[in-house]
């Protein structure tokens, strides 16, 4: 037991390691009935659900049942707030994933890459082009339908600073919140 918490604590990929076993486990969790009662709990919740499923829509994994959640939600309450509750339930849930990785998983494995990686990955990185395309290439993925993990990952390569990021996360998030609540009262 002690060899084994020893090699551990030497292990230089923790933080990845935990995300890759949690992404498991969340993918095998997600088909339970537990979590479908949960997900129409949370959508009887108003504001408060509305701030929830905003947290969860910023993920690749839960984009779906908040999507649900916040279309049900659009029956009761109106499409601007919601926006707002859930693109700051939204802003709050990027930064989660922005602090994670750029406080844990980038730093782990950015000595591997840099170490194994082409020359010309570095001469990329160290471009002062390279520091205002991230934030802005970052922003396009938040604001368009792909995962907003891999935008807050870019975001987070960049030197964008922490106001910053929550001004840019609350009013992407909030705008594509707002189109997707709108489009469910239309229909």
């Amino acid at each position: 037991m002690k060899l084994n918490h020893f090699k551990w604590k030497r292990w230089h990929y923790k933080n990845t390691t935990l995300l890759v076993l949690s992404l498991v486990v969340f993918f095998f969790l997600v088909k339970t009935p537990q979590v479908d009662n949960l997900i129409r709990q949370v959508g009887t919740l108003g504001y408060v659900g509305a701030f929830i499923a905003g947290t969860f829509f910023v993920s690749t994994f839960t984009v779906a049942p908040a999507a649900v959640i916040l279309y049900h939600l659009a029956d009761s309450l109106h499409p601007l707030e919601i926006a707002i509750l859930a693109g700051l339930g939204a802003m709050v849930g990027d930064y989660i994933i922005f602090k994670y990785l750029k406080d844990k998983i980038f730093v782990e494995l950015r000595p591997s890459f840099m170490k194994h990686g082409r020359p010309y990955i570095r001469i990329l990185y160290r471009s002062p082009y390279f520091a205002w395309m991230l934030p802005v290439f970052g922003a396009f993925i938040i604001a368009s339908p792909f995962p907003d993990e891999v935008g807050v990952g870019i975001l987070g390569l960049s030197k964008i600073r922490r106001w910053q990021f929550f001004l840019l996360s609350l009013v992407l998030n909030a705008t594509g919140i707002f189109l997707v609540v709108s489009f469910a009262r239309l229909v």
